[in-house]
């Protein structure tokens, strides 16, 4: 009630979104954009004194009329920026485009061939395609207004991704596979290959949502099984492999890697969802044997549990440095204490040893993304 007496009194603006702009940070375009699926990116910049101020929803000097992903995906190479967002109430129901380098906003393409709206959180690039997952969760507006959820599940549906070229003339060239069982919420990344013919192979990473159903509910019962899903784009088929049985989920790698093959991934180990009570690094080049992948680990101790894991490059600009020649840095709340750290622990040595760790004022909420910027960036 409270939100249609401010609407019909033109307080708030449904078609901008409603949010808090609390899931993710991109930068992109030369600005540092806080995200949330919900609302348009709210316009932030970072003060001499290193505060973060909020100047207000940013649509892209009015190209970007509705709300936007919290996950778009910046190429390394080319500075282009891709992002989609998808409609709840009526046809298109997802629509995607991209940024050049500058942050000007290219053509919208949108996606005719959902037949109901989807519930995409990420979504991953290669140097040639762009990848959605379409999983059993989908966006459900007359859930709000009976007053449940707006999202929920369809057990009848089979999961499929669909991957479609990023120079794309239209989002009618979207193909779908097929992948039942397959629930994806975060993408660890994507890459090119070819099969012994020089037919296109899409390799996608990602945690595979197990007992979806509790998603929404219950995330204490949810599992994340990292699979790696390959797709032949010339015969359609889709095949996957486990690459580890543990509960991993919110995984980050070195960002210079995005769109191209690589090895190393970092994730947190779930103890229960939302809470990361180890953050591991994977080896995908090891590929004997379930969990073999996983080389290393670092445990927060008892008590103690982290966010999401980044990897921040030593030297970004050298262009000989190794994968994963750099640091991990994660928020870790003792709970026994009430006290939160920012650690910054080292990638390459043989237990992510902690080379330094920072007590915060405020304890920062587990399941939340963030960034590393750069004062080059800035610059």
């Amino acid at each position: 009630m409270t939100l249609a007496s401010h609407t019909l009194a033109g307080q708030f603006n449904p078609f901008n979104g409603f949010g808090q702009a609390n899931i993710g940070l991109a930068f992109f375009g030369n600005g540092l954009c806080a995200l949330v699926e919900s609302d348009l990116p709210y316009s932030a910049r970072l003060t001499p004194d290193g505060d973060i101020e909020t100047l207000g929803r940013h649509d892209f000097d009015g190209v970007l009329s509705v709300s936007m992903t919290a996950h778009p995906k910046v190429d390394p190479e080319t500075g282009e920026a891709y992002a989609y967002n998808y409609n709840p109430f009526f046809p298109p129901f997802q629509t995607f485009f991209k940024f050049d380098r500058e942050g000007v906003k290219h053509t919208d393409m949108p996606v005719l061939s959902l037949s109901c709206p989807p519930f995409i959180h990420d979504f991953a690039i290669t140097r040639k395609y762009t990848v959605f997952p379409d999983t059993q969760m989908g966006v459900n507006p007359m859930g709000v207004v009976l007053g449940g959820s707006l999202v929920g599940l369809n057990p009848r549906k089979v999961p499929r991704i669909g991957i479609v070229r990023r120079d794309a003339g239209s989002g009618c060239e979207m193909r779908w596979f097929d992948v039942p069982g397959c629930n994806i919420m975060h993408i660890v990344n994507a890459w090119d290959e070819e099969d012994d013919d020089g037919n296109d192979v899409v390799v996608t990473v990602a945690s595979n949502i197990m007992s979806a159903e509790h998603f929404l509910e219950r995330l204490d019962l949810v599992h994340g099984l990292m699979e790696k899903i390959t797709i032949n784009l010339k015969d359609g088929r889709a095949s996957r492999r486990p690459i580890s049985a543990m509960n991993l989920d919110l995984p980050a790698i070195n960002p210079a890697y995005i769109g191209k093959y690589s090895r190393y991934v970092y994730a947190g180990i779930a103890d229960p969802m939302p809470k990361m009570s180890v953050v591991g690094k994977l080896d995908l080049a090891k590929r004997v044997g379930i969990d073999r992948c996983v080389v290393t680990s670092r445990n927060y101790g008892p008590g103690s549990y982290g966010g999401e894991p980044f990897f921040v490059a030593r030297d970004p600009e050298h262009p000989e440095a190794k994968e994963d020649d750099g640091h991990i840095v994660s928020h870790v709340h003792d709970e026994k204490v009430s006290e939160t750290r920012f650690l910054m622990m080292d990638a390459k040595s043989p237990d992510l040893n902690v080379v330094a760790a920072v007590r915060l004022p405020q304890h920062v909420p587990y399941g939340f993304h963030g960034i590393f910027v750069r004062d080059s960036d800035l610059s």
